[in-house]
């Protein structure tokens, strides 16, 4: 873990105008920045930059935050990687807080294998580039692929010479650990206990994770043999589970993102050409079927995702049975089928970006009518194919989340196969009976969960509050302590020791860890929250700390305006007593009830005690009112 005085360094080095350039173009509007959006098309600029807030906001699609939530949003990293990140380009050494054992163990083998893959990669790519047969056999092969040198140097691609232990021996040698070679897959072990190259003889494909890591590779063999697998993958490993990644989802993210859709194919040498037509928003499921771990990365991004397929038939049947679980995830599928004798690669590498996208655009159908077209053609003639394909598609659309999208596929395919679409209903009931049960459970403990999280009764209260201790904690007003004495508190601890003098505590669970963390921090509580690593409290803290409205320029002309902080000293002392006002609201309705309950179980000493409560009560509520300036309605 980073230690807290090295991520405050990071904080306070990194700044928004400075991060935000790296990725956008930004011109001086006033005394903030602005530019297009990173993260939506957009031909208006909305993308505010506020250097003195440290902040960013696309007034657009409302993604922004501090340096580190920008870094986070572009490039997909989660919170250590993003201070690590910003580290890099601040120039920052990272100083790691002290592990357990286990943990230590843990991190050592993981990073261990990360950079024994790291080391492979630089072999990999030396030996294509440098040596003889690299050149010559692998080279060659990427030429007759079409692809550029940029390409295959973007992509990292390499080779692996047709040795036993080429990689191993030049891995041993530059003292690389037997075991790692053999836990990430790059090596196996001869019955003798030597180590043989798994990827011999193989043009290599890196698997980036999402941060950019290796964290496996794929190796086509270049001679015909009988016996040996056209491609070969790295394993399973400690760092590979090859179910939560997709191939190029590295190099897609940012594209994905801004245009709202990934295209899906199905091999490497797929995205590779995509990527050099110009179409960068692709990944591939490295020939196997889908999986909830990969719907679930591409869903990060986007919830559009268009399927190409070639015109393989068998292939068609085989991958469309998985397809179901994008459509059960929520996804808006797509389908293209490509012309005959096309494939992704061989499409893309005739065709510039434009060519691409206007087919795309022409061809494109939602994915219930192409199973629908492409299974009766089939059926045609046959009854019983018929049958089965009509309960086919009811089960494909059975999934489909949305009840109304459901609704419209079943009175589309009733005008298709002639049916009525009361039977068609009756058919997809039955088929979502199951599925209807899991959500109806799941619903009920959602509710609980919700109904244990209800939001107070003074939440919002609370929540203003909250976002005067973010915005202004440290700031100091005058309070009156004694006649003729004035001391400087700072708002924190006004609110606090208000609340603690009553005995009252805030209710709701995010403002309560706010409040408790927010004392023991030193230093500037709005740059703290905003750069929290929860990511919940980061967000709230965020949006609490908004300028909800701009100041008219015509007031600082003529200084008649008094600024939010400069009238601390009298928003404090009200926020705070409108809190316990609020509070006292409800404590006064909770002995109504007490009360009435009392006096219908005829309980006169239980009676006689809630009104006594309920005197005091009163009164405390009637000072309050004087203060506030308020007509309180005491209850009698």
């Amino acid at each position: 873990m980073i230690d807290q005085a090295t991520k405050d360094r990071i904080l306070t080095a990194a700044k928004i105008e400075e991060v935000v350039g790296d990725f956008v173009t930004l011109k001086k509007r006033g005394v903030n920045l602005i530019g297009l959006c990173p993260f939506h098309n957009e031909k208006t600029p909305s993308f505010t930059v506020s250097p003195a807030k440290n902040i960013c906001k696309c007034f657009g699609c409302s993604k922004g935050g501090s340096p580190v939530n920008f870094i986070m949003l572009h490039e997909q990293l989660d919170y250590a990687d993003a201070l690590r990140y910003l580290a890099r380009k601040y120039n920052i050494e990272i100083i790691e807080k002290e592990l357990s054992s286990e943990e230590i163990e843990h991190r050592n083998d993981r990073e261990s294998m990360f950079a024994i893959n790291q080391f492979a990669l630089t072999y990999f790519t030396k030996i294509l580039w440098e040596n003889e047969d690299g050149r010559a056999l692998g080279i060659s092969y990427f030429k007759e692929r079409g692809f550029r040198d940029d390409i295959i140097k973007k992509f990292q691609l390499g080779f692996c010479l047709d040795k036993y232990d080429s990689l191993s021996k030049e891995a041993i040698k530059s003292g690389y650990n037997k075991q790692f070679l053999l836990k990430t897959g790059l090596c196996t072990e001869s019955e003798r206990g030597g180590l043989v190259d798994r990827f011999r003889g193989r043009v290599m494909f890196p698997v980036h994770s999402l941060s950019g890591k290796i964290v496996a590779f794929g190796g086509r063999i270049l001679k015909k043999t009988d016996n040996a697998a056209k491609y070969v993958n790295s394993p399973e490993s400690e760092i590979y589970h090859k179910s939560n990644e997709l191939y190029g989802i590295f190099f897609a993210k940012n594209s994905i993102v801004k245009e709202d859709r990934c295209f899906l194919v199905e091999g490497y040498t797929d995205v590779i050409s995509m990527h050099q037509a110009g179409i960068e928003n692709v990944v591939a499921s490295s020939g196997t079927s889908l999986t909830p771990g990969q719907i679930r990365l591409i869903h990060r991004f986007t919830s559009n995702i268009t399927v190409l397929y070639d015109g393989d038939a068998a292939g068609i049947h085989a991958s469309i049975r998985g397809i179901d679980m994008l459509l059960s995830e929520g996804m808006n599928v797509k389908v293209v089928l490509l012309p005959d004798g096309e494939d992704p690669d061989s499409f893309a590498r005739s065709r510039d970006s434009s060519e691409f996208n206007a087919f795309i655009k022409e061809h494109q159908t939602d994915f219930i009518r192409f199973k629908t077209q492409l299974l009766l053609d089939d059926a045609a003639g046959d009854p019983i194919k018929k049958a089965n394909l009509i309960n086919d598609i009811v089960t494909s659309i059975s999934v489909i989340p949305d009840t109304i999208i459901r609704s419209l596929y079943i009175k589309e395919c009733a005008d298709r196969f002639e049916m009525r679409e009361s039977v068609l209903a009756e058919v997809l009931a039955k088929k979502i009976s199951g599925i209807q049960k899991t959500i109806a459970q799941n619903e009920i403990k959602q509710a609980v969960v919700e109904k244990e999280q209800e939001k107070p009764f003074a939440f919002m209260q609370e929540q203003n509050l909250i976002r005067y201790i973010i915005r202004y904690g440290k700031n100091l007003i005058p309070v009156e302590v004694d006649e003729n004495k004035i001391e400087q508190i700072s708002v924190l601890d006004y609110i606090n020791q208000s609340l603690i003098a009553d005995n009252m505590k805030l209710e709701y669970g995010l403002h309560k860890h706010i409040l408790q963390e927010a004392i023991v921090v030193e230093g500037d509580l709005r740059h703290y929250f905003i750069n929290h690593p929860d990511e919940s409290v980061r967000n709230y803290a965020f949006y609490l700390s908004e300028d909800k409205y701009e100041r008219s320029n015509i007031h600082d002309k003529y200084n008649k305006t008094e600024t939010e902080e400069e009238r601390l000293r009298l928003i404090i002392p009200r926020i705070t007593l409108e809190y316990k006002n609020k509070i006292l609201e409800k404590q006064s309705n909770e002995l109504i009830a007490a009360l009435k309950q009392a006096n219908a179980e005829h309980d006169h000493e239980k009676i006689n005690e809630l009104l006594e409560k309920q005197n005091e009560l009163n009164k405390y509520r009637q000072t309050l009112a004087r203060y506030l300036g308020e007509r309180t309605i005491i209850a009698t």
